[in-house]
């Protein structure tokens, strides 16, 4: 075993300029083990631990309490043996890992070589003073800014023929609703412009139902019309090249836009029009699009559809947009027929499909409608429960529509898309108030930080402390808690990174029909976030006596559980839930 000394923790390492990060730590440790730069692209998508899988992986972010105690990043033993003669680190090695320095790298303190690998420990008191400098706005941005029209087009709101309403909108539609909701909010803060399909009539009850959930979806008057559109698709279908005329139609397989794989379709002699998809993705080249996918006939609700994404597309500022349809396994098949059918159209708009597992009930069936007003009964029979009188009026009203949003949007959007989703909706099951249980246990401990900081600010009132100084007036090595620095590892610094994985998945996937995006890793965050919180705030008191040589430390932990308070408001504006400011 051998050990390097700590060096002495220098501010200089830290580029004030540039927020701490994660990758660039990673790739400047793996090239000062290797000698050579890294050619690793400056941003790329992460994997779950925040760094981009490009990253040749020489090194290992730590992320667990226990292993955080002694070490922050780890070269396991078989990477070193495989470097390095019986896997001795060479001196001048040594001396590159310690002495990192440059743009988003964190500064290393320590470094040493166990039976594990070679261990590094960050200058923690360093890096706490750069992230939290200035509230540590930088950390809740995404590292970088994107550019590019997205339509997020949700095939479960289009008429078939009529309006859905919240009685007829399925668990699964339902689902991916809140997800085309939840991406929206997502790359819209990477900076595209984003825009929703359909357009809905303004006076309709699917309308008041998804404000009841919190979605603000786009709306026309009850009496407007898109026939100008509509015509325009019908005319452009009926001139296109992949248009089946009678004397080509022989034996043919049939898709159908509204009766796939029937033998004899609705109007198979009456002139009816059909497109043969299958000559379209084979001549465009269109990848990963259903073999199956043959012979379609023309619907009047295909031509609506076609002719919402044609308005949802009409404003944007770039000449080709990407349409991300985002639909349920069961409704995935049609939903290419669509994709295909607007190529067909003359559309030439990037397409992809982010297909939603199917939500199982055991033992129910359940409207949306009937979902949403279980969990709302079930909330406000747990907060009576647990306050008592004092939930009545507006205000409890208010928290009890968000805490319900929140219960529905953490059951449906925490498990992987792809994945079915099994949902307990049986009523004496309840949903609890307390415990690491998905969205309530996540706006509660928003709630706890709202009421610690009203605490301090009335123990200012009252002369008791003083206010809050600038980082720079504070020592950060009173920040000795284990659980402080968890919270600015694993939370406040890889966030931003986190922020772009949404973007740089639609880019990846070889131009697929299909694309994954790890949809339920803000969900997932806050949960992990607030299970560490709340661990640390029942464990650390942090509003000590108003005793001068105490204040210091209190200070820190103050500037670091603001900043925590702010990424929970950030996190939670991606799932559009407004924070619980009390409880």
């Amino acid at each position: 075993m051998r050990r390097q000394p700590a060096r002495v923790a220098v501010m200089e390492n830290i580029e004030e300029s540039s927020p701490l990060r994660i990758t660039p730590t990673v790739r400047a440790l793996s090239s000062a083990l290797r000698g050579k730069r890294e050619q690793v692209p400056d941003s790329g998508p992460l994997d779950g631990e925040g760094i981009s899988p490009d990253t040749e992986k020489l090194w290992f972010k730590e992320s667990s309490a226990k292993n955080l105690r002694n070490r922050d990043f780890l070269s396991p033993t078989t990477m070193l043996n495989t470097l390095f003669a019986g896997g001795q680190v060479p001196p001048s090695v040594m001396s590159r890992v310690l002495s990192l320095c440059g743009s988003g790298i964190l500064p290393v303190a320590a470094g040493e070589v166990t039976g594990e690998g070679l261990r590094v420990r960050v200058d923690r008191p360093a890096a706490f003073k750069a992230v939290l400098a200035d509230g540590a706005t930088e950390y809740r941005k995404p590292s970088g800014r994107r550019q590019g029209c997205l339509v997020l087009n949700c095939p479960a709101l289009h008429p078939k023929p009529n309006t859905p309403t919240p009685d007829t909108l399925t668990l699964g539609q339902l689902r991916t609703i809140l997800l085309a909701d939840h991406m929206g909010a997502l790359l819209r803060r990477q900076g595209f412009a984003v825009s929703y399909c359909p357009t809905l009539p303004e006076d309709s009850d699917i309308i008041a139902f998804l404000r009841a959930l919190g979605i603000d979806w786009p709306t026309a008057p009850a009496n407007w019309t898109n026939e100008e559109r509509e015509e325009k698709i019908q005319e452009a279908l009926e001139s296109s090249p992949y248009r089946e005329r009678e004397t080509e139609r022989g034996r043919r397989t049939s898709g159908g836009g509204g009766g796939g794989g029937r033998k004899a379709e609705e109007g198979e002699n009456d002139g009816a029009l059909r497109v043969n998809l299958k000559r379209v993705f084979q001549e465009e080249g269109l990848l990963g699009y259903d073999p199956s996918l043959g012979t379609c006939v023309v619907h009047k609700d295909s031509v609506s559809q076609l002719a919402q994404l044609e308005l949802a597309t009409a404003n944007c500022t770039v000449a080709t947009a990407t349409a991300l349809h985002v639909t349920s396994c069961q409704d995935e098949f049609r939903q290419q027929q669509i994709a295909v059918l607007w190529r067909a159209s003359g559309a030439t708009h990037t397409q992809r499909h982010l297909v939603c597992g199917p939500v199982k009930t055991p033992g129910s069936h359940l409207t949306a409608a009937q979902y949403l007003q279980l969990r709302r009964g079930q909330m406000k029979e747990a907060s009576e429960m647990k306050y008592g009188d004092q939930v009545e009026g507006q205000t409890w009203d208010d928290i009890i529509r968000v805490m319900t949003s929140a219960t529905v949007r953490f059951e449906l959007l925490s498990t992987v898309h792809t994945s079915p989703v099994t949902l307990d909706v049986q009523r004496e099951g309840g949903v609890s108030t307390k415990g690491p249980r998905g969205g309530v246990f996540v706006m509660y401990n928003c709630a706890r930080l709202h009421t610690l900081f009203d605490s301090y600010e009335r123990g200012v009132e009252k002369g008791l402390y003083p206010e809050i100084p600038e980082c720079s007036q504070l020592d950060f090595t009173a920040l000795k808690e284990e659980g402080e620095w968890l919270l600015l590892f694993n939370y406040l610094i890889p966030f931003s990174e986190q922020l772009d994985q949404s973007g740089h998945a639609l880019d990846c996937e070889g131009g697929g029909a299909r694309v994954n995006i790890k949809t339920e890793q803000i969900c997932k965050f806050l949960v992990s976030l607030s299970k560490d919180f709340s661990s640390y705030y029942n464990r650390v008191h942090v509003l000590g006596e108003p005793l001068p040589h105490l204040f210091n430390q209190m200070f820190c932990r103050l500037h670091l559980l603001a900043a925590l308070r702010e990424l929970y408001h950030c996190a939670l504006d991606t799932l559009n839930l407004p924070p619980i400011r009390q409880l």
